[in-house]
C-alpha cells in the first residue's frame, strides 16, 4: 500500500519517487547490465546510505513465508499469514521501517517438504529474510541453504534441532524445554508421583523426537518411567495407541502431535475409562476442537503447555493484538497462530530497525543485528535472547486449559516460569 509521503522520514521522501523509476527499469533490463542500486543487488547502497541487498531497494523491504495452507496445518497457517499481513499494514501506515514498505510473499508447501524445497529456490532470490516457515522438516531441509543464503528465518516449528545456526531462530521455548515443563505441571500439581507412568504419543521426526527427549529425560529425573507412542500425521485415530498406554497403567498423557491426533487421543480414552491428565504441546491444540465430538474430554482433561500466553490474555499488547484481527479479519478465528506469527513479524521488525539503524540491510547485516539482541519484548509474551544460537531464545513456559467462552478457546493456567530443572537439561546436553 502507498503511505503518504507526510509520514516518512525526510530521506525516504526524497528517493520514493526516483525508487520506483529505478524498480521498472531493473525489472525491463533483467538479464543485462543492472544499476547498483535495483533491488536484489547484493552488497549495493541505497539513496539514502543503507546498504542493501536481496529483498531490499530504496522503497521496499521484502519479506517471504513457506508456509502451509493445504496440509494437515491449514488452518495454523492461514492465522499466521494473516497475522503478519496486519503487522505489514500497520508497519507501513507508520511509515514503514528505514523508510521502505514492507511486503510479504507467501508460498505454500501444504507440508510437503519437497514443495516446499522448491517454493524456497523461487522465493529465495528476491527476500531478505522470512518471518515464517511452517513445519519442522521443512526447516530441516533448508538448514543448510538457510545458513548459505544468511536468510534469518523464524520457523514455526520448535525442534531443538533447529538451534545452532545464526541464521535460524527458534522464537520462544522448544518442544523438549516444553516437555520438562509438562512433567513439573504434573508433579507439582500431584498427578503424577514418583515410580508413575506417563505416556507419551508423538509424530516422528525432529518435532516427536525432541519432545520426547525432554519427556523422558525429566521423568528419569522424577523417579518416573515413559511409555512412547509414535504416529504419523496422516493418523487420525488413535484407538490402538490408547489400548497399549492403558495396558501401560499409564497415570497421565502427553501428546506431541497435531490438533486432530490430540482430539482422538482425549475423546478415546475418556470413552474407554483412561480419564487421566493430558498436557499437549502448543501446536497441538486448535480451537475448533472444542466444536468437536471429543470436546468434552479436552475441557476435563487438556492442558497446554508452550512459551506464549493465551489469546485470551489480559495482556495489554495481547488485547490490542486481538482487537485489530478481528477489525482486519471480521469472522476470523483468533487462535494461538495469531499470537505466533504476529510476535514472529514484530520481532523481525525490530531486527530490520536495527540493522537499519547500523547502516545495512544486507542480509548477512540482518543476521548479525539479530544476534545482538538480548532482552527484545514485544508485549506478547516472555522477552526473547537471540545472542546465544545454542540455546533456546526463552526458557519460560504457560499452563492453559481449554475454555470454550474464551478467544481462542484457551485461558492462562500458570504465567511464565521457568521449570526448576531446565537448565540442568540443557547443560547436560551440551
Amino acid at each position: 500500500m502507498n503511505v503518504p509521503s507526510t509520514r516518512r522520514p525526510p530521506h525516504a521522501r526524497r528517493v520514493r519517487r526516483p525508487v520506483l523509476a529505478a524498480a521498472l527499469t531493473a525489472v525491463l533490463l533483467a538479464g543485462a547490465a543492472c544499476s547498483s542500486k535495483s533491488e536484489g543487488s547484493p552488497g549495493a547502497d541505497g539513496a539514502d546510505g543503507v546498504r542493501t541487498g536481496p529483498g531490499v531497494s530504496d522503497g521496499v523491504i521484502r519479506l517471504g513465508a513457506l508456509t502451509d495452507l493445504s496440509g494437515p496445518y491449514a488452518t495454523l497457517g492461514k492465522s499466521i499469514v494473516q497475522a503478519q499481513q496486519l503487522w505489514a499494514d500497520e508497519t507501513n501506515a507508520d511509515g514503514g521501517i528505514c523508510g521502505r514498505d514492507i511486503r510479504i510473499t507467501v508460498k505454500d508447501h501444504g507440508y510437503d517438504v519437497q514443495k516446499a524445497v522448491s517454493a524456497y529456490a523461487d522465493l529465495s532470490t528476491n527476500v531478505v529474510a522470512l518471518p515464517q516457515v511452517v513445519g519442522s522438516p521443512v526447516v530441516a531441509a533448508l538448514l543448510d541453504d538457510l545458513q548459505r543464503d544468511h536468510m534469518l528465518t523464524f520457523p514455526q516449528a520448535w525442534s531443538a534441532a533447529l538451534l545452532g545456526k545464526d541464521a535460524v531462530q527458534v522464537v520462544g521455548t522448544t518442544y523438549d524445554v516444553d516437555m520438562l515443563a509438562a512433567v513439573d505441571y504434573l508433579t507439582r500439581a500431584k498427578k503424577l508421583g514418583k515410580g508413575d507412568t506417563l505416556g507419551h504419543v508423538y509424530f516422528e521426526g525432529d518435532y516427536g523426537a525432541n519432545a520426547l527427549e525432554g519427556s523422558t529425560w525429566a521423568a528419569e529425573r522424577a523417579g518416573m518411567k515413559v511409555v512412547g507412542q509414535k504416529v504419523k500425521a496422516t493418523d487420525t485415530d488413535l484407538s490402538a495407541q490408547v489400548t497399549a498406554l492403558r495396558k501401560e497403567g499409564v497415570k497421565a498423557l502427553l501428546i506431541s502431535a497435531g490438533p486432530a491426533q490430540t482430539a482422538s487421543l482425549a475423546g478415546v480414552a475418556a470413552a474407554r475409562g483412561l480419564k487421566v491428565p493430558i498436557v499437549s504441546s502448543a501446536p497441538g491444540f486448535a480451537p475448533q476442537l472444542l466444536k468437536t465430538p471429543a470436546a468434552k474430554a479436552l475441557e476435563g482433561m487438556l492442558h497446554v503447555v508452550g512459551a506464549a500466553p493465551a489469546v485470551s490474555a489480559d495482556i495489554p499488547g495481547v488485547k490490542r493484538m486481538v482487537a485489530a484481527y478481528g477489525k482486519k479479519y471480521p469472522g476470523a478465528v483468533v487462535d494461538s497462530g495469531v499470537l505466533s506469527g504476529y510476535n514472529a513479524a514484530q520481532l523481525m521488525g525490530a531486527d530490520l530497525k536495527k540493522a537499519c539503524r547500523k547502516g545495512s540491510l544486507d542480509r548477512a547485516d540482518v543476521v548479525a543485528a539479530h544476534r545482538t539482541q538480548k532482552n527484545l519484548d514485544t508485549g506478547l509474551g516472555t522477552p526473547q535472547d537471540f545472542s546465544d544460537k545454542a540455546l533456546p531464545a526463552s526458557l519460560k513456559t504457560y499452563v492453559l486449559k481449554p475454555d470454550p467462552n474464551a478467544v481462542g478457546g484457551l485461558v492462562n493456567e500458570e504465567d511464565a516460569h521457568e521449570a526448576p530443572d531446565v537448565r540442568a537439561y540443557l547443560a547436560s546436553r551440551h
